[in-house]
């Protein structure tokens, strides 16, 4: 991968995926893999670059793929199947990863229906974000990673004691959105990264003071990621540089709105 030479600002932003990353098997140290990579593609991270990586070869690394034929499905998995046309094992695994089904549906024609979750991290996804592509084992499901915020940290101090330098590291996933079709990568995981740039108490452009405005820094840098990313390329790692951001201590759980503050339920 050759990035540009640098332009003048304000067309500074460079976004690239790192290409050649090799199928991710549990106990790989994605760290040194991804260090790899970079270097053999000529590149070498510098203060103020920043990684994404899309979540499936965080899980693979770490083991939080389930295989269906261990799987035994409950009574209410079983219930969930029956409705749904789901397979009762990977609704048993969507269970498993989930606080509570917010709502679940299937539509005339459809195939097989939708259970929307509330993940046991908080997030809330389509059948708790359990995944059946990429994951190359027939049967299997992929989970999220146990503590996305660790991974990142893990990842990134790997990678920034490698070449020396400041950098940010974030974990995504892909997420419908309410009210809008298609879906869009959001932030589920940070290290060094704000979650959000808080803008209250700014002035915008004519000299109003700015009350709500509010960023959501992580997530615009996950969308953005999706820009370059191709799920049948294996090129689930993208690389920013030339973003304007101060490191900081930070958590993808701030990206999630209180309960109390939830208009809609």
């Amino acid at each position: 991968m050759t990035l540009a030479p640098s332009l003048p600002s304000p067309f500074a932003l460079q976004i690239a995926p790192v290409p050649a990353i090799p199928e991710i098997v549990a106990g790989d140290d994605l760290g040194a893999i991804l260090a790899d990579c970079l270097q053999a593609s000529g590149l070498s991270l510098r203060d103020g670059d920043i990684l994404s990586s899309a979540h499936k070869i965080v899980s693979k690394a770490e083991g939080a793929v389930v295989k269906m034929a261990d799987v035994t499905p409950g009574e209410e998995a079983r219930r969930y199947a029956q409705e749904l046309n789901k397979d009762p094992r990977k609704v048993e695994v969507i269970l498993s990863q989930s606080k509570r089904v917010i709502r679940s549906f299937k539509r005339p024609g459809q195939n097989e229906g939708t259970m929307i979750c509330e993940h046991r991290l908080g997030f809330i996804s389509a059948n708790a974000a359990v995944d059946e592509s990429n994951i190359g084992e027939e049967g299997s499901l992929i989970l999220l990673p146990d503590d996305p915020d660790a991974s990142a940290r893990r990842i990134c101090a790997s990678l920034a004691k490698h070449f020396n330098a400041r950098i940010g590291f974030a974990i995504t996933d892909t997420f419908g959105r309410p009210w809008r079709i298609g879906q869009l990568n959001v932030a589920i995981g940070l290290a060094g990264l704000p979650a959000t740039i808080r803008e209250q108490g700014n002035l915008d452009a004519h000299g109003r003071l700015l009350s709500v405005t509010e960023p959501a820094f992580a997530d615009e840098l996950a969308a953005a990621s999706g820009l370059v990313i191709r799920k049948a390329a294996q090129t689930p790692v993208v690389l920013f540089r030339g973003l304007d951001w101060q490191q900081t201590e930070s958590s993808a759980q701030e990206l999630l709105r209180p309960n109390k503050e939830n208009m809609f339920k």
